[in-house]
């Protein structure tokens, strides 16, 4: 596990960077954290780190949006206004060929998502924001290994 503070939003770019850089070629990260805590933030600056060009949106309405990336897709989800699983169905989550899963308010999709190999918890303190990077897969493992051998976390503290 990894635990880290975001001063700032460019603490929230630069973690967006590392898990960009050290990202494996798939793999399904759960974004956990209240209502303001960054998630959306922290999904928009990983992607954009991938060259995701134009704007990257918010799903919060639209549930999903997908992003071509050099080589694959990603899909951000947001379930904050799912119900229950079952509501995901007419997503066609279950034929998903997504390469990098962004899922937010994952809870809500449980038992209807793949695998999680990466949980990203995050929290309001103070001015910043506190971040708790879990891995939950051989796959998660590994990822994290590589984040704590890169440079780019370099300069954000831990809590």
């Amino acid at each position: 596990m990894i635990e880290l503070f975001l001063a700032d939003a460019d603490s929230t770019d630069q973690l967006g960077r590392a898990l960009a850089q050290t990202r494996p070629a798939q793999a399904v990260v759960h974004l956990q954290g209240d209502l303001g805590a960054g998630k959306s933030t922290l999904a928009r600056a990983l992607l954009r780190a991938l060259g995701v060009q134009g704007p990257i949106r918010s799903p919060t309405y639209t549930l999903i949006e997908r992003y071509p990336l050099a080589v694959g897709e990603a899909w951000h989800l947001d379930l904050y206004r799912i119900g229950n699983a079952g509501e995901l169905d007419f997503l066609g989550l279950d034929e998903a060929t997504a390469d990098l899963w962004l899922v937010e308010w994952p809870e809500r999709g449980a038992g209807a998502l793949p695998p999680v190999d990466l949980v990203v918890a995050l929290e309001m303190d103070g001015n910043g924001r506190r971040v708790r990077i879990q891995a939950h897969s051989p796959n998660g493992d590994a990822w994290v290994q590589q984040l704590r051998e890169t440079a780019h976390l370099q300069g954000l503290p831990s809590p």
